[in-house]
């Protein structure tokens, strides 16, 4: 009986899914995700796609991973390496074991480890437990496709469909394992089938049964799991992915400051999923238009916020190179812009389904002329709400286009999401034109706090212009190519964007005496958080500063950067944030470390590195 078993209290787990890119890994680990989240855990995953569109069944690139790491209190990375992986054919079991701890526990189905499935895994014996090394005590070699066939035999499914099932029985088994209530799987599943309740009710059958398949056989464990959640606060909750939250976000953002949402875009990897999220919307006033191209989607949206929307355009790192014109042309008629850049890996085509922070100095510089635009960086996926927010709120209320980077590892992975009250948000109240300045209003008069821009929307009696690309005077709005003229244009709208106020760079850690302050920017904040904590655990005085605003940097910046003996950045590119640095603070001169590998850090690496950095004992 499963009662025998000893239930055991952990402080965190790993799981990873790994199959065919057809298997519904990212489904499984998704399901799992959400029961985690709706009991209280913390959570971070991390779904790590193939580049392939749709590569061969059974080879070796076309494996699709998802990661979760579920923890009792705080978790800030999906994990190094996992304490349990499903491998659901021998491609998998290839590929992923990589990623596995020594002693992880295996799940792997039997059925597909056949004699052309080895081959094609490239595997050179039959016995491919032995042959990668793995001690078989630690597998949980189960007939899972034949177990699935025997659970719908009566469904009336053909055998495409019951085949897609077998996600299912791994995500049972998994939860029998770390003792995960059903019903919350369920629901996930009854919502997400709404209209197709056959298939809901043959996936919960198939769960149950990998479920008792667990309860039934012990499988091979010793015990089974609990992560019980130690701080638990009150409020609703969800499993929401970075790309989710970043389009609640903006719609958060275009309804506290009484505007409709417009997003102009064009679909890719690994934006699109904003695009789409959008496009569920139109009840809430939002308007998504997929766009023949790049500009063609930038433009649109220069041209609704001309109208007076909140205009939202979403790209990725090439996509960026081809927007920058119609970016510019938003700077130089002083509207109002978001432009997401959600970063994967390069140059050109490059890593489409992996994360780099790589376009940090192309959204810094990457214009012709002076065209300063201020530059945001999500720290999380339930951050990017937040930082889309303020991105929205930033453009609206200074009148300027502002990019707001996430990258593919934040925008797929997620976490878990507590429900904001909106009406606790701060305001955003845009610089509408005055009425007393009618009859002496021209189109670059400027609010004397801000330096920004008035808004006249269009319909507005007594405020008709016109913008465009050309240079403008300063007094009148016509074209004007007289020196002096831009000269002050050109320091007006550098001021505009040099005198918002962003908050300080907040230092976590030992922030009095740290012997290291590690410095990092955006979505590498969970890893470089974990480091810190186990340097600090380990005795060493570690302190750590991440950036979430890149442009302008926090006015306390030069402080920070210049108040320990030693200073390492760390990035995922070639030191692009550190030269910044260097150039933006005189006299710094940090360590780096840098790796462009489209894939997260590794925390012990991580540690290794810093530990080398810091002096001796």
């Amino acid at each position: 009986m499963a009662d025998s078993l000893d239930i055991k209290e952990l402080e965190s787990v790993v799981v990873r899914f790994s199959g065919d890119s057809g298997d519904g890994m990212q489904l499984a680990g998704n399901i799992f995700s959400t029961v985690s989240a709706t009991v209280g855990n913390s959570i971070s995953t991390f779904p790590d796609y193939p580049a392939d569109i749709r590569a061969p069944q059974g080879s070796l690139t076309g494996v699709s991973g998802f990661q979760v790491h579920i923890g009792a209190s705080q978790v800030y990375t999906p994990g190094d390496l996992a304490d349990v992986l499903v491998c659901m054919n021998a491609a998998a079991f290839k590929t992923q074991l990589r990623y596995a701890k020594p002693n992880a526990t295996i799940i792997i189905d039997t059925d597909s480890f056949g004699k052309k499935d080895l081959e094609k895994a490239e595997f050179k014996t039959d016995d491919y437990i032995a042959e990668m090394g793995v001690d078989a005590d630690r597998v949980i070699a189960c007939p899972l496709t034949t177990m699935v066939k025997d659970a719908l035999a009566d469904s009336g499914m053909d055998v495409k469909s019951v085949m897609k099932c077998r996600n299912m029985f791994a995500l049972g088994l998994v939860c029998w394992l770390f003792s995960r209530d059903l019903d919350v799987a369920f629901n996930f599943l009854r919502e997400k089938f709404a209209k197709k309740p056959a298939i809901a009710d043959a996936n919960i059958k198939v769960i149950q049964a990998g479920y008792d398949y667990g309860h039934n056989t012990h499988s091979s464990a010793t015990n089974v799991y609990r992560i019980e959640t130690k701080e638990k606060q009150p409020g609703r909750y969800m499993d929401i992915t970075g790309n989710k939250a970043t389009a609640y976000g903006f719609i958060a953002a275009a309804e506290k400051a009484g505007l409709q949402l417009y997003l102009g875009s064009y679909p890719i990897t690994p934006a699109t999923d904003v695009l789409h999220e959008l496009s569920k919307h139109k009840s809430l006033g939002v308007k998504t238009v997929q766009c023949e191209d790049e500009i063609a989607g930038c433009a649109s949206a220069v041209g609704a916020s001309f109208a007076g929307a909140l205009a939202v355009t979403s790209t990725s790192g090439p996509g960026i190179c081809l927007k920058s014109e119609a970016m510019n042309l938003a700077v130089i008629m002083e509207l109002p812009l978001v432009v997401l850049d959600v970063q994967r890996g390069g140059p050109a085509t490059g890593l489409p389904t992996k994360s780099e922070q790589t376009d940090l100095l192309q959204v810094l510089f990457g214009r012709n002329g002076e065209s300063p635009m201020p530059v945001l960086a999500a720290l999380s996926p339930t951050d990017c709400f937040y930082a889309a927010y303020d991105a929205a709120k930033i453009a609206l209320e200074h009148m300027t286009p502002v990019v707001l980077l996430t990258d593919a590892f934040i925008a797929n992975g997620s976490g878990a999401f507590k429900l904001p009250d909106l009406s606790r948000m701060p305001a955003i109240e845009p610089p509408y034109v005055p009425e007393e300045l009618r009859g002496q209003w021209t189109p670059y008069m400027r609010d004397e706090a801000t330096g920004s821009r008035y808004w006249a929307v269009p319909g507005r009696e007594g405020f008709e212009h016109i913008l465009g690309g050309l240079e403008k005077d300063n007094r009148t709005g016509a074209i004007s190519t007289n020196p002096e003229n831009h000269d002050l244009m050109t320091r007006l709208r550098a001021q505009k964007v040099a005198r918002i106020s962003v908050p300080d760079l907040e230092v976590l850690g030992d922030t009095d005496d740290a012997e290291l302050l590690i410095v990092g920017f955006g979505s590498t904040f969970g890893h470089l958080h974990a480091a810190m904590d186990e340097l600090r655990a380990a005795g060493r005085k570690v302190a750590l500063a991440q950036f979430r605003y890149l442009n302008p940097l926090p006015a306390n910046t030069a402080e920070v950067l210049k108040k320990y003996p030693r200073v390492v950045v760390a990035e995922q590119n070639m030191g692009q944030l550190a030269a910044y640095l260097r150039m933006k603070v005189d006299g710094f001169v940090p360590a780096q470390f840098n790796q462009v590998k489209g894939q997260p850090f590794v925390v012990s690496e991580l540690v290794e590195a810093f530990r080398r950095l810091l002096a001796p004992s």
